[in-house]
């Protein structure tokens, strides 16, 4: 069980120079708005004992070096419930977040909706989600911290909404609390780390590493767009955040390719090419990574129940700006996998932050379980995300590129590849068993498909071969 901070001390652990923001007048009928017998004195019993008016607490502080509004529940304030003045007060901060073009961090600590308010508290659920989406449609991000417990409507909301989820070990997290699901569930699913072997939320996070994480997940998030969106909005109050961000998307630079790691040397043949990528001695997207960013941050999981760990997917800073990158690990690739890439390309097109990927796969997850996880439409969505990206997207081939499982992660007209890698329609072997060619046909084959690097740059595949480093480099860090 985590420690349960009051929202104050929570505030208080991550961020700096708290102001709270003014709390919005509402007017409330005796015993609410459901005339629920005694629910003033249970507000002002709860008053007396945590401090607080309402059951979360709302400002602006500088989490490291950035400013972005915060959102604190109060757990002691009728079990952090949401109610209707809670929906005023964070309708107010999104509100103000767009105003001033600010992250919003919300570290959540709620039972659910208010049943003492019935249905009216409920629907501020709805509003609530209409002001994350107003402020997701203004490129802003939002980032949330699961303190225990987060549960109900706030989880589905503000917690699980979020671009970026992190949350305390052995929290509660889950859209049933622990006295509303069924008696035979696995308490152990409704945990920080179940969740995150799900692939519902990106890192279970100590809470003394909390003020660091934030503060690096804030910095790469809001380093990424170079024209600031004007916070006027509409009529209807949507922020006209689209037009200017594809403004903004096109003046990005685009991330440069990194440089190649290894020391092979362009391959004679295309068997030579597919033995050289197929090495187990040859650089891997982890090191690629590690090379190529100053810090970075991984996001995990692709919010449907799935996690594939060969796809890295993040972001990291590179010469003090922002690039996003989604990076095969050499491994088939899950429809996790794909679906997890997708959904860092769309969080990056929104930021305005440019995407590196890096490919190396032998080809897409086959199997049956694979068939039956949605591989086929996972694929599709993430060639639509490449697709459709208004920032600029570089890739960079480092080892297999097998068929469309990995096409699927290439950006048309900016992939590069290096030395020691290939890119096929099909596998070599494959490819010789289809044709009904023999075994010893595979090499012969190989160099029919002209899969070489030489041979991508040749048929306007690839830009360019990114080459290694000089020997001079060789015992370089």
């Amino acid at each position: 069980m985590t420690d349960r901070l009051t929202a104050r001390d929570a505030i208080a652990r991550v961020a700096s120079g708290f102001t709270e923001l003014p709390v919005p007048e509402g007017m409330s009928a005796p015993d609410g708005p459901i005339a629920w017998q005694g629910y003033d004195e249970q507000r002002a019993r709860a008053a007396r004992r945590t401090g607080e008016q309402e059951s979360v607490v709302c400002g602006t502080g500088l989490v490291g070096a950035t400013e972005a509004v915060l959102i604190s529940f109060e757990f002691g304030f009728l079990g952090g419930s949401l109610g209707e003045r809670t929906g005023d007060r964070l309708e107010a901060a999104y509100t103000h977040a767009r105003e001033r073009r600010l992250a919003v961090v919300s570290l959540i600590a709620t039972g659910g909706s208010r049943m003492q308010e019935g249905m009216r508290a409920l629907a501020q659920l709805q509003r609530v989600a209409r002001q994350s989406a107003l402020t997701r449609a203004a490129g802003l991000p939002q980032v949330a911290v699961a303190r225990d417990p987060t549960t109900g409507g706030g989880w589905a909301t503000l917690g699980a909404g979020a671009d970026v989820i992190l949350a305390l070990p052995g929290a509660q997290i889950g859209f049933a609390g622990s006295r509303v699901r069924p008696p035979e569930a696995d308490p152990h699913a409704y945990t920080a780390e179940a969740q995150w072997a799900a692939g519902q939320v990106d890192a279970v996070v100590r809470p003394e590493e909390l003020p660091g994480t934030l503060a690096r997940w804030l910095r790469l998030l809001t380093g990424g767009s170079p024209t600031p969106l004007p916070a006027a909005s509409d009529a209807a109050g949507r922020p006209p955040a689209a037009d200017h961000a594809a403004e903004s998307s096109r003046s990005l630079q685009p991330a440069p390719p990194p440089r190649a790691l290894g020391r092979a040397g362009l391959p004679a043949t295309g068997w030579d090419a597919v033995l050289q990528a197929r090495s187990p001695r040859r650089p891997r997207a982890a090191a690629c990574l590690d090379a190529y960013f100053e810090t970075r941050e991984s996001i995990s999981g692709d919010r449907c129940g799935g996690v594939d760990r060969g796809m890295l997917c993040g972001f990291g800073l590179y010469e003090g700006r922002t690039i996003a990158y989604a990076a095969q690990c050499g491994t088939p690739t899950l429809p996790a996998g794909y679906r997890t890439a997708a959904r860092l390309i769309r969080l990056a097109d929104r930021l305005s932050v440019p995407v590196l990927t890096l490919i190396d796969t032998p080809g897409a997850a086959n199997d049956a379980d694979a068939e039956r996880a949605g591989a086929g439409a996972a694929i599709a969505d993430l060639f639509g995300a490449v697709a459709t990206a208004r920032v600029p997207v570089t890739t960079l081939l480092i080892g297999e590129g097998g068929s469309g499982g990995a096409l699927a992660l290439a950006a048309p007209h900016n992939t590069w590849v290096t030395p020691d890698s290939y890119f096929s329609v099909i596998a070599p072997e494959q490819a010789a068993a289809i044709l009904k060619r023999g075994p010893e046909a595979t090499r012969t084959t190989a160099d029919q498909l002209r899969l070489r690097p030489q041979d991508l740059v040749d048929l306007g595949i690839a830009r360019g071969i990114v080459p290694a480093p000089p020997p001079e480099e060789e015992s370089s860090p």
